[in-house]
């Protein structure tokens, strides 16, 4: 795959707001870095991309590939969780995972979040707010530390 320039855009979707295609480019680049890269063979269709509520941020270079990824999901208790924040090995590098962030992160910005970091991101977390929450624990072979932010206060 030859890059072309990157869109600047970080697109913010509903799971059914997506059409077929690009959700399916999504979620390529997901199996691609978790169980191909990571050789992690875990269910990563997990059924919570379906619900009313996940949303799905991204990232595409000009040709349609997607390049990042995260997704948001709400869980009953009113608490975000981030997830599944990957960047194709070829766009690493570029801040994509940061620009994703940054992106979700205001959008829940008065609500508690948590995610679950991959131990060797975690200071990349940290520079989001993210304290851990608890102690380190493996997850399908990988260290891993759960991590949560407070909201911030409504001016």
């Amino acid at each position: 795959m030859t890059l072309q320039p990157l869109a600047t855009a970080v697109h913010r979707a509903y799971t059914a707001d997506l059409d077929a295609e690009d959700f399916y480019r999504m979620l390529r680049l997901r199996v691609d870095v978790f169980v191909v890269e990571q050789e992690c063979p875990y269910p990563e269709l997990d059924g919570r991309d379906l619900e009313e509520t996940t949303r799905h941020f991204w990232i595409d270079s000009a040709d349609g590939y997607v390049l990042g990824y995260l997704r948001l999901l709400e869980d009953p208790d009113g608490t975000f969780r981030i997830g599944r924040v990957c960047t194709a090995k070829s766009a690493r590098g570029l801040g994509l995972g940061r620009k994703l962030m940054r992106a979700a992160v205001a959008e829940v910005q008065h609500t508690p979040a948590v995610l679950a970091a991959q131990t060797y991101a975690k200071e990349f977390y940290r520079s989001f707010g993210f304290v851990e929450d608890g102690e380190e624990y493996l997850e399908d072979g990988v260290p891993h530390v759960d991590m949560r932010r407070e909201p911030r206060r409504r001016a």
